[in-house]
């Protein structure tokens, strides 16, 4: 009778055993109360490889409950490969509601976009990072980042930055642009696109970044600062899209995909799908208000 019981359930709520979902509950604190520092943590095995969400994914199973309402969006897409497979997982390990709708959503996981409409405090958004550490392209050696970090020592980044203005005449980033957060640590925002940067500043949710290759954590805790790193002379900017519309509903203030369409003609198409369909239906929305956007 007692192994019966036992045995009854295949697996722990969320997958991962409870001493584990502690502990990264535990660093998780610790990330929030340093914001922009890598916490760093036991990344245990998934049924996924790594690289393929394992990070984003140890963050959600630690912090979901059963009244949650869970949505996962890949590239901005609900639809995606990663984003279907994943969804269905956190279903099938916890019961949990599952949306495509972002206002209705309370736990939002995501790789590499941040949704159009803004999220409110009654929500978390967890990224998924294939490299969360900033300094990687100017420092080889892991040690080393860790005492730059910790002498709050960036000037290789900032020479790698002006050295890229000298050779290009610009910043050449795009995902993944480098931010200071809270006046400290400079922090890698998962390669969210330099559209989706100016969100992460003074935002109402809570975002949190998950790294299982690397086995990483960091936070963003809500109404905190996060700049992105800019010269007096030479402003940070994001992507414009200028003389181009969605071509299904004419608007412009989104992220813009580019298509080719069967005939070889280009068109543009908002790249968060679930914004799209509000839009589409004349649904209310709520974008974020991005000062960036000429």
């Amino acid at each position: 009778m007692i192994e019966n019981t036992k045995y009854a359930r295949r697996y722990h709520f969320a997958f991962i055993d409870e001493s584990t979902k502690k502990e990264i509950r535990r660093k998780l604190l610790k990330a929030v109360a340093i914001p922009g520092y890598q916490v760093p943590y036991s990344s245990p095995e998934m049924p996924i490889a790594r690289g393929w969400g394992t990070g984003g994914l140890h963050v959600t199973l630690a912090i979901i409950g059963r009244g949650d309402v869970f949505k996962i969006i890949d590239q901005g897409s609900d639809a995606s490969v990663n984003a279907c497979n994943l969804r269905d997982f956190v279903h099938r390990m916890t019961d949990c509601k599952t949306t495509y709708d972002t206002k209705e959503a309370t736990l939002i996981q995501t790789r590499h976009r941040i949704t159009e409409e803004e999220l409110t405090e009654q929500q978390i958004m967890v990224f998924q990072v294939p490299q969360p550490e900033p300094l990687r392209g100017v420092e080889r050696y892991e040690f080393k980042t860790r005492q730059m970090h910790g002498e709050a020592d960036y000037a290789k980044m900032w020479v790698s930055l002006y050295e890229s203005i000298v050779r290009h005449g610009d910043i050449m980033l795009g995902a993944g642009y480098p931010v200071k957060v809270n006046g400290r640590y400079i922090m890698a925002p998962s390669p969210i696109p330099r559209w989706d940067v100016p969100n992460l500043h003074q935002a109402k949710t809570l975002y949190l970044f998950g790294a299982g290759r690397e086995k990483r954590l960091y936070a963003v805790p809500p109404f905190t600062t996060v700049e992105p790193l800019e010269f007096e002379d030479v402003k940070f900017r994001i992507e414009q899209f200028k003389d181009v519309y969605c071509y299904k509903t004419h608007y412009t203030r989104a992220f813009l995909d580019e298509l080719y369409l069967d005939d070889g003609s280009r068109e543009h198409v908002i790249n968060d799908s679930n914004f799209l369909d509000k839009i589409e239906q004349g649904i209310p929305i709520t974008p974020f208000s991005n000062p960036y956007i000429l």
